[in-house]
């Protein structure tokens, strides 16, 4: 009895392979569309809007603007600080944050 139901489930199998292996009609994909334009250097760089009479340094490092120094006219200066490179930036009161952690490169890719 079991090698009957062995034999007809593996002839049941075989069958509806054979039947799946056949690919339906295919149709050709469509060409995507061309990438957006990429800003090139010729276009305008991004401004950070300060209010009026506060006084602002860069720091730059490699050409890029890693820190901002923000002085309030008759106020205490503060720090904008992109720590990770994505343009979000942390504001601290003063550079020293207490933990002595190592942060230089070691290579940076191109």
């Amino acid at each position: 009895m079991r090698a009957l139901c062995l034999i007809l489930l593996l002839v049941l199998c075989t069958a509806a392979s054979a039947q799946a292996g056949r690919p339906p009609k295919l149709e050709p994909l469509p060409e995507p569309p061309p990438p957006p334009a990429m800003p090139g250097p010729e276009e305008p760089g991004v401004s950070i809007p300060v209010p009026q009479g506060h006084q602002v340094e860069e720091m730059r490092e490699g050409g890029r603007v890693v820190a901002l120094k923000v002085t309030p006219p008759g106020g205490k200066p503060y720090f904008l600080i992109d720590t990770t490179g994505n343009g979000n930036w942390m504001r601290r009161d003063s550079l020293d944050d207490g933990v002595r952690v190592p942060m230089w490169p070691i290579y940076i890719f191109d």
